[in-house]
């Protein structure tokens, strides 16, 4: 079963564990960095913006296999985190 996020709070958790994830693999973090044009110290200092993480999100949705291998690697399912980019957007 889904684990609904409820606050903005837990999406935002759940979106930073999901950009430490993305960034833990050096080919995903080279192509989020790459596509998005977000350099590194840029990407350190909004790393808590509600609006970049959105951001990241959807670069993941973008790309299914990263999207579920994020998902696994957090312990979340992908539903999860296309719910918790939608919560941050609203």
């Amino acid at each position: 079963m889904m684990r609904a996020v409820t606050n903005e709070p837990e999406a935002l958790v759940v979106a930073l564990q999901a950009l430490g994830a993305t960034l833990s693999d050096d080919r995903r973090a080279q192509r989020l960095l790459d596509m998005s044009g977000i350099d590194p110290s840029d990407l350190r200092q909004r790393a808590s913006d509600p609006t970049l993480l959105a951001a990241v999100l959807r670069f993941l949705e973008a790309h299914e296999p990263d999207l579920v291998a994020v998902a696994e690697e957090i312990g979340r399912k992908p539903e999860e985190l296309v719910a918790v980019r939608t919560a941050l957007e609203a």
